[in-house]
């Protein structure tokens, strides 16, 4: 909400200069339309949901991230706290304390889905402050909204979607898709648990749970390309190229990213994807590959915790920033 009139305060964070850069000074105060009719506003509080702290898989890296993407928000006048989301589940009530909880670092809550599909639904009945908005954080952690986006005219790669990986589902996919087939549960993340089979004999470890598998595509050895969108802006794009030999990307695996142009094939894809989305987004990152016969194909839509790849952004975050502010105005 935007009130006309002043600040309940002195110092407040305008947006100002070229393109809405942001010029930050601490204080306190309401919204306001300024003069000229830019949006001036005061620090707000702001939550990072951050990983269960019993998961010590994510304990050296997930701080880093945090910080980087804490720097443009602090920048901006916010104050920034770090808080697992393992500890908001059954009380949510101590999130109300914040102006917007970001659910940017939830990393490990697809080995807690059932706790964390109750998280949403707890944060959602206390009408909290949470962006992306609750219901996408649910639907959103299941891959098999993929189907829902292709029945919507999104193009994405075949797909079978199965109960378990087992020899049976393995030998049906071969048969439809020829090998190699990428394997992996539905509810996922970093590539946990994914697998590339050429026969049901190299099975193991495979996804007891529900699960998808598609053709390998030859296209990934040049990059997965991610399109980085904040408050429905087109941010950066970022390739990612995987290790000689592997399929991953991650950069556990050896992955490599590099800041690229965003083309025009991709960002039409993007566009269509959001447009195929009903919610309100703050954020979101796009993930495709372009298939030598079928074009750009989606791999993903990822709204709930994907790396915005701030390190490559041309303005180091300034457009997530600023798509707060707009957020935080309404």
């Amino acid at each position: 909400h935007i009130d006309d009139g002043v600040a309940d305060g002195a110092d407040v964070i305008s947006e100002i200069g070229h393109g809405g850069a942001l010029a930050a000074r601490r204080g306190r105060g309401q919204w306001r339309r300024g003069k000229r009719g830019a949006i001036e506003r005061s620090m707000a509080r702001l939550a990072i949901l951050t990983p269960d702290p019993a998961d010590l898989s994510y304990a050296s890296h997930w701080p880093g991230v945090v910080e980087r993407l804490t720097a443009p928000l602090a920048d901006a006048g916010h104050e920034v706290s770090a808080t697992p989301w393992t500890e908001h589940g059954e009380d949510a009530s101590r999130l109300k304390a914040f102006d917007l909880v970001l659910p940017l670092v939830v990393w490990g809550y697809h080995r807690e889905h059932a706790q964390w599909l109750a998280a949403c639904e707890a944060w959602g009945r206390a009408g909290l402050p949470v962006a992306n908005p609750p219901s996408v954080l649910a639907w959103n952690s299941d891959k098999a909204y993929l189907a829902r986006l292709a029945e919507a005219g999104v193009a994405i790669p075949p797909t079978r979607f199965v109960n378990r990986i087992d020899a049976e589902a393995v030998e049906a996919a071969l048969a439809e898709f020829g090998a190699p087939v990428i394997a992996k549960p539905v509810v996922s993340g970093g590539a946990w648990r994914t697998l590339k089979l050429s026969s049901p004999a190299e099975l193991s470890d495979g996804p007891q749970e529900q699960a998808m598998i598609q053709p390998y595509l030859p296209a990934i050895e040049q990059g997965e390309l991610s399109l980085l969108w904040f408050g429905g802006r087109l941010s950066h794009a970022v390739r990612k190229r995987p290790a000689a030999g592997d399929f991953r990307i991650q950069v556990q695996y050896g992955g490599r990213y590099e800041a690229v142009g965003a083309p025009t094939g991709a960002v039409a894809l993007a566009e269509q994807v959001l447009g195929a989305i009903e919610e309100d987004l703050l954020y979101a990152r796009i993930d495709m590959v372009e298939d030598a016969e079928r074009g750009w194909l989606l791999m993903e839509a990822e709204l709930i915790e994907p790396d915005f790849y701030l390190g490559q952004a041309p303005d180091g975050g300034a457009a997530f920033a600023e798509a707060v502010a707009r957020r935080l105005a309404r």
